[in-house]
Formats: structure tokens, C-alpha cells, sequence
């Protein structure tokens, strides 16, 4: 039998197993991956023992420790670092070889694991999620509210929904459209004075700041002469939360600029008062992401492409 590239030559003989060596392979990877036994039971749905027989499984038939572990650590020994390579090399090869046999068109199905922001998550991207699981009953998604940039290989993740600039040069980004920005204030703020109309007036009022995007400082736009002017900020609060932020405003704590879809059904309904109505600050890019691969299953490509065509509409609610 000839012996795979990455086992070293001169260990001894495989013992033969009856376990599918693809999913012992798979199991592999994930450990690796995920860092750990327990928390690669954890995303593949299974528990720590049958992880743990997957990985002795696999090791007896290639006849060589793949791993060392202790009590706090773990680390691929010369032979697993490559049979790691090598594994995930054939692991991709034999996922393109299945989607070549079914073909393009082949029905998605599984789980998909994806992280969204925690306010956009919870109201606009519900809808196209819903055109997604309707399309494609065999399909489960784990749906995970975070705003911090996600760790694919550690956490399992599939793709990510994310709100900013994507610095991550190790991802593919494809960007699907752009948040606006306004800036509101509770009427109790406002008292009887006229509604502010230049970005300068608003340095005479208390901030509110969403330090996801900005802290001590904003830049508003005028819409039409593009003339840009900066306001140094001492927000009297600062939050990570949307939520909280459009709270606070509506309490008349204090002036914030936020996502016009959720703020403007406040201002319709008078609890809000947009103000400098002319004056913006750069909207917030959208962008799907997701790691590099040779191949991507169908039920991410799916998922791409009803999201990228529901975009522009979910984008637009609220305006």
C-alpha cells in the first residue's frame, strides 16, 4: 500500500480500521483548528470521548502521534504538522470532487454558522435570512449576534455579515451596500431653541458616542456642497450598543449620530428630532466575509446570493 506523502517513512505498520477516514481526517482538522478536543467536540456536534477515538483511530492507522497533549497544552508533533497540510489539501480536494458529481445546482444543506451585527442582526437581516431558510428547507443556520470581527477557524464560522471597513487582508469581502447616518436629538434636548441647521451647531450640545465608529471626534458632510467639518467630542456617554444609543437619545441625554434605519421610525413618530438635516456622517459600509478557500460549499454560495440581492432593499427600509 502506498503510504500517504506527509506520514515520514520507517514507522510502523498501519492498523487497518473500519472508521470512514475522511471524517476521521475532518475530525483531525477541526481539533487542530479549534484548539482544543472539547471545543472541537463542541462544533461538530459530538462529544469529547468520540472526538477523542477519532483522533487515537487515526493515529493507529497512520502509525505516528499526531499530537502531544497535556493538561494545559497542545501541539502538533513533525508528523501531524504534516498531516495537517496534507490533510486539509485532500479535504478541499474531495469536496470539490463531490460538488463536481452533483453538480453546481446541487440542493444546499447542513448548517450554516454565521456572525451578524448585534442590532442589524436582530431586525433588517431577518428578513432576507427567512428568503434564505424558506428557499432551502434542508438547511439549519446558526444565527450569532456579535460586533467584533470574527475568528473563522477558531469559532467554527462560516461567514460573517459586518458592518465597517474589513481590514483583514486573509478574507474575501464583497461589499453589498452602504448604512447612512443621521444625527438626532430627543425634543426635551432641543427645548424651545430652533432646530439646529449647520454641523456647527452642535459643539453647543452633550454627546452621545457609539465607540464602535467614533469616540472623541466626528466629521459631517454637507449632502450637497460636500464641504466636511469636524466636531472634537466629550460624550457624557459611550456605548458599543445601537440600542443603547438610540435609548439614551430619545432620554435626552444627549445628540448622536446613528443608522437611519432604526432611528427614523423614532423621528416619524416624534420621539426624535433629526437635526442638520443637510450635514451626514459617511455612511457604513456592508460586506459579507468569509476565509479563502479552493472550494465553497453551496450553502455559502446561496446564502451570498440572496443576501447580495436583498441588500439594496433592506438597506433602504427606514430611509
Amino acid at each position: 500500500m502506498t503510504k500517504a506523502p506527509w506520514i515520514a517513512t520507517g514507522v510502523a505498520s498501519p492498523t487497518p480500521i473500519n472508521a470512514d477516514r475522511i471524517e476521521l481526517m475532518q475530525t483531525f482538522v477541526r481539533i487542530v483548528e479549534a484548539g482544543s478536543l472539547s471545543a472541537a467536540a463542541q462544533q461538530l456536534g459530538t462529544t469529547q470521548p468520540t472526538v477523542s477515538r477519532r483522533l487515537q483511530a487515526l493515529e493507529r492507522s497512520l502509525g505516528s502521534r499526531l499530537l502531544q497533549r497535556s493538561t494545559h497544552a497542545m501541539k502538533l508533533t513533525e508528523e501531524g504538522e504534516r498531516c495537517f497540510t496534507g490533510a486539509k489539501a485532500l479535504l478541499a480536494s474531495w469536496e470539490a470532487f463531490e460538488a463536481d458529481l452533483r453538480g453546481t445546482g446541487d440542493e444546499p444543506a447542513g448548517t450554516l454558522r454565521v456572525i451578524v451585527p448585534h442590532a442589524f442582526g436582530q431586525e433588517q437581516l431577518v428578513y432576507p435570512l427567512a428568503t434564505y431558510l424558506n428557499a432551502y428547507p434542508q438547511m439549519t443556520v446558526e444565527w450569532l449576534l456579535h460586533d467584533h470581527t470574527p475568528d473563522f477557524i477558531a469559532d467554527g464560522i462560516d461567514c460573517a455579515i459586518q458592518v465597517g471597513d474589513i481590514v483583514d487582508p486573509d478574507v474575501v469581502a464583497i461589499r453589498m451596500g452602504e448604512i447612512p447616518r443621521i444625527v438626532v436629538a430627543a425634543p426635551s434636548l432641543l427645548g424651545d431653541a430652533p432646530v439646529p441647521a449647520h454641523a456647527a451647531e452642535l459643539a453647543r450640545y452633550p454627546w452621545l458616542a457609539l465607540h464602535t465608529f467614533y469616540r472623541n471626534e466626528i466629521t459631517l458632510t454637507h449632502a450637497q456642497s460636500g464641504i466636511a467639518h469636524r466636531l472634537s467630542l466629550k460624550p457624557r456617554m459611550s456605548t458599543d450598543s445601537l440600542y443603547a444609543l438610540r435609548s439614551a437619545a430619545i432620554s435626552g441625554l444627549g445628540v448622536c449620530a446613528g443608522s437611519a434605519w432604526l432611528l427614523n421610525e423614532d423621528i416619524a413618530s416624534g420621539k426624535l428630532v433629526q437635526i442638520a438635516r443637510d450635514w451626514h456622517a459617511a455612511p457604513l459600509p456592508v460586506s459579507v466575509v468569509y476565509p479563502y478557500a479552493r472550494y465553497y460549499p453551496a450553502k455559502l454560495r446561496t446564502f451570498i446570493e440572496i443576501m447580495r440581492a436583498a441588500m439594496p432593499k433592506t438597506l433602504s427600509i427606514g430611509r
